[in-house]
This record gives structure tokens, C-alpha cells and sequence, in this order.
């Protein structure tokens, strides 16, 4: 059966956007304690809420897509010989736009609170490193846990979906995957190994997280490149 381009583009469009808005909105609504006597989602929570995020998408939207969400595994599907460099740019365009809009409605949700939000540096769940963030780490070791841990994530993706890989069952260890990545990095960076999801939430927070988002955009695609190299010379040949 035969997908248009279309289809394809507002699968990607609308996956990222539910990626977006489900996790970065559970760091941001529910990741710490809230008033009322709540108690927060913590680093396990979110790390569920992303993980949990790929797997419903993957199933929704794979038969149409693939479901990537992610300019990173794009470019290593890409690059590992699966897909055309225009439907690359397809994806890729429309993982930024529902990146974005995800933010945004995120944002919208946030500033109805009634005793006021602020939104400060790296709000909207946000990734960045150093002075003031998170557990305050430096360059070098945000730009490896960012690029080593795209690395893994690309490989079990590529793996799983490939002709020797088990393909009913991608999609969960896939989202596993992704949730094991949260459960490291997220201390460190926030966890992003996905330059869409960086994007949407720096172009509306500004400031430091606007001014890092290079590190999100180089590291996962340095980490997706290797990883298709890898997989390339170790997959089976027929």
C-alpha cells in the first residue's frame, strides 16, 4: 500500500507534538512537587512519561511513518540506507513544526495558572547544562551523555526494525530504551537525544536554553551518524 508524503508528514507532525507536550509537559506540570498536597512525578516519572510517549506513537503512527519523532533518528535511518533524502527532509520539517507546537500548547497550559507563572530560564522543560541547571554538569559531559546515549537509542532502533530484528515488538523496546536514557541523563542535561524536542521548548523559554540548543542539535546527530555506521557494517547481508 502505497502512503502519500502527506500522510507521512502529519504523522511525523502530530507524534512529535504528543512527544513534546506528554513529556516535556510531565517535567514541567507534574515534575516537581505542587501545591494542594500532590506529590510530584520525580526523574522516574518522566522518564516513563517519554518512554511511554515513543510507544503509544509507534504504534499509532508507525504503519504510516515509521514513527521516528526525531530529526536524530531520521538522519540515521537516512544515513543507514532506509529512506530517500527528500522524505528525510519531509520528516524532519514536520518533527520541528509539531516540536514546536507542542511547546506551545504546553506554554498556553502553563501561563493559566491563577496565582501567575513565570516562566524563567530553561522553562517548558527545556535542556541545557552548567551554571544553574539541573545537577549543574559542564559541556564536555553533556555533549557525550547527549551524543553516546543517541548512539545506543539509534542502534536498538535500527536493530529492532530491521529484517533479523523483532518488529511486533519495536515499538515497546524502543520506548524502554528511551526510558533508561531519561533515567541517566536527565540529572545531566535533562535527557533531549532528540533535536525537535530541544528546539521547541528553547524557542519559547529564550534565553540560556536558546543560546545551548546547538549542543542538542550537534550531539544526537553526531551520536544517529555513528550508529548507522555501526549497524551498516554489522548488519547481516543476505
Amino acid at each position: 500500500m502505497e502512503i502519500k508524503t502527506s500522510s507521512k508528514f502529519v504523522a511525523e507532525l502530530i507524534g512529535t507534538f504528543g512527544l513534546v507536550l506528554f513529556g516535556c509537559g510531565a517535567a514541567a506540570i507534574a515534575g516537581a512537587n505542587t501545591m494542594g498536597g500532590l506529590s510530584g512525578l520525580g526523574l522516574l516519572g518522566i522518564a516513563v512519561a517519554f518512554g511511554l510517549s515513543v510507544v503509544v506513537f509507534a504504534y499509532a503512527i508507525g504503519g504510516i511513518s515509521g514513527c521516528h519523532i526525531n530529526p536524530a533518528v531520521t538522519i540515521g535511518v537516512l544515513l543507514a540506507g532506509r529512506m530517500s533524502v527528500k522524505d528525510a527532509v519531509i520528516y524532519i520539517i514536520a518533527q520541528f513544526i509539531g516540536a514546536l507546537l507542542g511547546a506551545f500548547v504546553l506554554q498556553q497550559i502553563l501561563n493559566g495558572q491563577l496565582a501567575g507563572f513565570s516562566a524563567g530560564e530553561w522553562a517548558y522543560g527545556a535542556n541545557g547544562w552548567g551554571k544553574g541547571y539541573q545537577n549543574e554538569y559542564g559541556t564536555a559531559s553533556a555533549f557525550m551523555i547527549e551524543a553516546v546515549l543517541t548512539f545506543i537509542f539509534l542502534f536498538v532502533i535500527l536493530a529492532t526494525t530491521s529484517k533479523v530484528g523483532n518488529g511486533t515488538m519495536a515499538g515497546l523496546a524502543i520506548g524502554f530504551t528511551l526510558l533508561l536514557i531519561h533515567l541517566v541523563a536527565i540529572p545531566v542535561t535533562g535527557t533531549s537525544v532528540n533535536p525537535a524536542r530541544s528546539f521547541g521548548p528553547a524557542i519559547l523559554a529564550g534565553g540560556q536554553a536558546l543560546s545551548q540548543l546547538w549542543l542538542f542539535i550537534v550531539a544526537p546527530i553526531v551520536g544517529a551518524a555513528v550508529a548507522a555506521g555501526v549497524w551498516r557494517a554489522l548488519e547481516p547481508k543476505e
